[in-house]
């Protein structure tokens, strides 16, 4: 199966990060994916330090990164998380071109 190379060979792309987490943040905090604005930070929905660790961890686990426990504080809104995770893609992705 081709993988796109959107995101490198991630395949994921701004947007598809941003449903991701979207969805994720609402499960946890009891709400509907469209209530959740990518661009209010996470601590106005109530998004705790438990929730916001076990974000780190489905992300570590779903994803394949080793990812900061303070990352939804230092990433405070899904749309600066999604970019965060974009350039953590970029930096795990093998370099084209080598030696």
């Amino acid at each position: 199966m081709p993988v796109p190379t959107t995101g490198h060979t991630t395949g994921h792309t701004t947007e598809s990060l941003t449903m991701w987490l979207a969805e994720r943040i609402a499960l946890y905090l009891k709400r509907q994916p469209a209530e959740i604005d990518p661009d209010v930070p996470l601590a106005e929905y109530g998004l705790d330090s438990v929730a916001a660790l076990s974000l780190c961890g489905d992300i570590e686990d779903d994803f394949d990164l080793v990812m900061e426990p303070t990352a939804a504080w230092d990433y405070p809104t899904v749309h600066a998380l999604a970019g965060h995770l974009m350039e953590e893609f970029a930096a795990a992705a093998p370099k084209d071109g080598g030696a």
